[in-house]
């Protein structure tokens, strides 16, 4: 089996949001060095994202939206008429000076990795995973919406049932709008509950195709092995998709300041296992959120060393340890004086704790609720 593919690129190193945005941290760059520390990236997996032109972006994205966000990072500034249509130039969405670069890489990467699963295959994208982008505007961090344009692109190719599992702390609610009602598409999103963008309530089933699980703060691995074996894993099994889109925003995890979710790395790390192990034959698994520079290159680091079938130390060598120690985050409270295992490991210790009556009785509704054709039987 060819082995997996891991798509970068060092304009994520280079560019960041401003000094005051949740993304002024380092990401992808991390995990790159990381997982090239670790031995685990060797050049033969390696590939450079390209940037998506704009005739590729509006196979899903309105052509006045993409002219519009060229002409913004062109001009650094755009007018009130455009703040107001398309949501640039706003406090989640600043202008900077890889506004359309570094989003176009992105949706370029995801594009790539269609058409390297084209007859089958596994591809690691951390720069994707822009699960908020609309079709005319940008929304919550997300200028573009590399997911949709990867499901648009599979579509394309002939594929006829397409699944999106996503397991970020917010909701993919520009995703859900590309496809919502679609029967070739299962979406499944774990989310957390009263979380912007405030919508994939319980009820919410995008026209039948949506499996929406919003969940309380604190929760925790317990909780998430359950959802998987009992709601995520049979869903998938039913709906034998031909390819899976996994978004792994890594902002779920314990100690991310965007969320009050309690999921330890581990917890990532046997969800891709257990959907690679489905034997679908397209697999492309994206970062997303994530806005702890520690957590976030620990976490998809050992996604990309679960996709080869590396082992994962319990400490680290002196080159991942170096990486990590390279590490910074002005101007957060956490980033003063880090726990020393955020140098040393890329596990993180959870307690047991008690599987609560509300996770239960949530997927047992869901598991229950009329649902659309192939979803659960």
């Amino acid at each position: 089996m060819t082995p997996p593919i891991f798509l970068g690129s060092e304009i994520y190193r280079s560019s960041t949001y401003g000094a005051s945005h949740p993304l002024r941290i380092p990401r992808v760059s991390s995990v790159m060095d990381l997982s090239r520390a670790m031995g685990w990236l060797p050049p033969a997996q390696y590939r450079q994202s390209p940037r998506a032109k704009p005739k590729a972006l509006s196979a899903w994205h309105d052509p006045r939206y993409i002219e519009a966000l060229v002409q913004a990072e062109q001009m650094q500034d755009v007018d009130e008429d455009t703040r107001a249509r398309h949501g640039l130039g706003t406090v989640a969405n600043p202008v900077f000076p890889e506004m359309y670069r570094r989003p176009a890489t992105g949706a370029g990467g995801a594009l790539l990795a269609v058409e390297l699963l084209r007859e089958a295959g596994v591809v690691f994208h951390p720069g994707g995973g822009t699960h908020h982008g609309m079709p005319d505007r940008a929304n919550g961090f997300c200028y573009l919406n590399d997911p949709a344009l990867a499901i648009t692109a599979l579509r394309q190719q002939g594929l006829r049932r397409i699944a999106y599992v996503d397991i970020d702390a917010h909701h993919p609610d520009g995703v859900e709008h590309g496809f919502k009602g679609a029967s070739d598409v299962l979406m499944i999103s774990v989310h957390e509950e009263r979380r912007w963008p405030f919508t994939g309530g319980l009820e919410e089933d995008g026209g039948g195709n949506c499996l929406n699980l919003p969940v309380p703060r604190g929760f925790h691995d317990a909780e998430m092995a359950l959802i998987r074996e009992a709601l995520i894993l049979p869903a998938l099994a039913a709906f034998a998709p031909e390819a899976i889109v996994l978004q792994c925003g890594a902002d779920s995890v314990t100690d991310d300041p965007l969320s009050r979710l309690c999921l330890s790395a581990q917890s990532y790390w046997d969800m891709v296992a257990e959907v690679q192990s489905l034997g679908c034959p397209r697999l492309l698994v994206t970062g997303g959120g994530g806005y702890n520079p520690w957590t976030v290159a620990r976490v998809w680091s050992g996604i990309w060393a679960t996709l080869n079938g590396q082992d994962i130390p319990d400490r680290l060598p002196q080159e991942g340890e170096a990486v990590l120690r390279g590490l910074s985050w002005a101007g957060h409270s956490k980033g003063k004086s880090p726990p020393a295992a955020w140098f040393t490991q890329l596990h993180d210790s959870q307690e047991q704790r008690p599987i609560r009556d509300t996770i239960r009785e949530r997927i047992t509704h869901l598991s229950a609720r009329p649902a659309a054709r192939g979803i659960l039987p």
